[in-house]
């Protein structure tokens, strides 16, 4: 495994970081600010539940709230939801995976 340095200064390397076969795939950057957003728009926070699933080289994110609250996360016309997807992908960069966000109701 070789590693350089690319040109924003980080080291990479030209491992692959996990895939379906059993290798985990991680986005500790990404769940963290899910989780931030959407503890901060519930009344519930306690409730927030937010799993890592990998899935064909992407990793979805399971979101599940407490009662009632997955109308607050959703918003109106899913607008909301749809900001808290584009913030989390964006988050997603910085871990090198590609995020997908499903607001789960229980």
């Amino acid at each position: 495994m070789d590693r350089i340095r690319c040109s924003t200064g980080r080291e990479v390397s030209d491992s692959h970081d996990g895939d379906d076969a059993g290798n985990e795939l991680s986005a500790p950057t990404a769940t963290a600010v899910l989780t931030h957003v959407v503890k901060s728009i519930v009344d519930d926070a306690e409730a927030v539940r937010v799993e890592a699933i990998p899935s064909k080289g992407r990793i979805k994110l399971q979101v599940k709230v407490g009662p009632g609250d997955l109308g607050r996360v959703i918003g109106r016309r899913g607008r909301t939801a749809q900001s808290i997807r584009t913030v989390v992908r964006a988050a997603g960069t910085r871990d090198g995976a590609d995020i997908d966000v499903d607001f789960v109701d229980d």
